[in-house]
This record gives C-alpha cells, sequence and structure tokens, in this order.
C-alpha cells in the first residue's frame, strides 16, 4: 500500500466515523422529541386539560393546531439566522406544543392500543432507518417520488376531509404508512451523508443534527398515525 492509498483510507475511515456520530445526535435529538410530544400528550390528555381546550376557545385550538406549522416554518426559513440555542429551543418547544395536538388521540383510543401501535411503529421505524443508513442504493429518485405521493395524499386528506368517507380515509392511511416507511429510510441515508460532509462539533453541524431530527421525528409520528387509524381501537 503506498501512501496516497493510505492517506484515503484514513480519510475514508474519519469520514464514516463523524457520519456515524452525527447520525448519533440526530436519532438523540429525534428520540428525546419524542419523549418531549409522548409525556405532554399524556399530561394533558389525564389531566383533562385538552378537554377543556376543546370545549373552550376556538381561537385557542386553532393556535394549537397551527403553532407546529408555523414553528417548522420559522426553523426551516430561518436556519441560518438562528443560534444552535435558537434553534434547539424551538425544536423543543415544537415538539410540546405538537404533543397537545397528539394528546387527542387519548380521547378516541383506547391506550392498549395506543401502546401496541406506538411499539409496531418503533419496530417499523428501526427497521426502515437500519436500511437506509446500511444500504448502498441511492435512494434519492424514491424520495422525489415519495414527496410526490406525500403532496397527493395531502390533498387527497383535505377533500376527504369535507367527503367524510371512510373507505377513502383507509386507502390514504395505508398509503400514507407506505409513503412514511420509505421515507423513514430516504431521509436516514440523506442524514448520514450529510454528517459525512460536515466539520462535526461546528455550529453548522448542530443545526443540521436539529433538523435531521426534525425529518425523522415528522416520520415516526406520522407513520404512527396513520398505522393508528388502521388498527387502532377506538374507545367504547
Amino acid at each position: 500500500m503506498n501512501i496516497e492509498e493510505y492517506n484515503q483510507q484514513t480519510i475514508d475511515l474519519e469520514s464514516k466515523s463523524i457520519a456515524k456520530s452525527f447520525v448519533a445526535n440526530v436519532f438523540s435529538w429525534m428520540t428525546l422529541a419524542l419523549v418531549v410530544s409522548g409525556a405532554t400528550a399524556w399530561w394533558f390528555a389525564s389531566s383533562g386539560l385538552i378537554v377543556n381546550i376543546l370545549s373552550g376557545s376556538k381561537l385557542l385550538f386553532w393556535l394549537i393546531v397551527l403553532a407546529p406549522l408555523g414553528l417548522v416554518m420559522i426553523m426551516s426559513f430561518s436556519l441560518n439566522k438562528l443560534s444552535v440555542a435558537a434553534l434547539t429551543g424551538l425544536f423543543i418547544a415544537y415538539s410540546a406544543i405538537n404533543g397537545i395536538s397528539l394528546s387527542t388521540i387519548f380521547l378516541i383510543y383506547a391506550m392498549s392500543s395506543i401502546a401496541k401501535v406506538f411499539f409496531i411503529t418503533a419496530g417499523l421505524f428501526v427497521t426502515m432507518a437500519f436500511i437506509g443508513y446500511t444500504t448502498k442504493t441511492d435512494l434519492t429518485k424514491m424520495g422525489s417520488i415519495l414527496m410526490m405521493a406525500l403532496i397527493g395524499i395531502i390533498i387527497a386528506s383535505v377533500v376527504n376531509f369535507f367527503m367524510h368517507s371512510s373507505a377513502m380515509d383507509y386507502v390514504i392511511s395505508c398509503i400514507g404508512v407506505l409513503i412514511f416507511t420509505g421515507l423513514t429510510a430516504y431521509d436516514t441515508q440523506k442524514i448520514k451523508r450529510i454528517g459525512a460532509g460536515v466539520e462535526y462539533g461546528s455550529a453548522t453541524a448542530g443545526k443540521l443534527a436539529i433538523m435531521g431530527a426534525l425529518s425523522l421525528y415528522l416520520d415516526f409520528i406520522n407513520l404512527f398515525l396513520f398505522l393508528l387509524r388502521i388498527f387502532g381501537g377506538r374507545k367504547d
């Protein structure tokens, strides 16, 4: 082995190590966000606060529903202007507020059903994340197709909001599971590639880790909600 080959192998090993550390950081932030959302959802449901919100001010209700979208837009469009600390604060705030919205599932579905679907989601998510991390196949084209399909089911969901078709809701849920299953693998591979190209420990790496965690968090939550709509047992 000549010196050039040795140097290239050293660079490759360092790149893989940095990417591995970056991905681990992303998953740590995603897990924290899920814990915050889960704890918030359970507390608002068990304390009865979500019932008071639903039966009270409509303005407060819509504020809670729309606030997560607003926070995602702020994080996305102001990424370069925000500090790592500010972005982290917005991410945690988003997780908590989204948890308030998620607390409504405790009013609709049985606790045992929610727990069952959560573990199914976790198993499916981990499997697809592992595939996305380890596969050598480029998933870029698949990601583009999945994003177009996602736009399609968003439009279909809006239409079905007025139609109230249970059959269409079931079809949308099944397609949604397929989309977010695929997006989990795609986003994991994308995050791995980002990790290999950033300076670990820098402000940029910190911001990209938060945004990567946001992507995986959204994949997990949406996958969970679609599976819940298919397999969730409603309260009597």
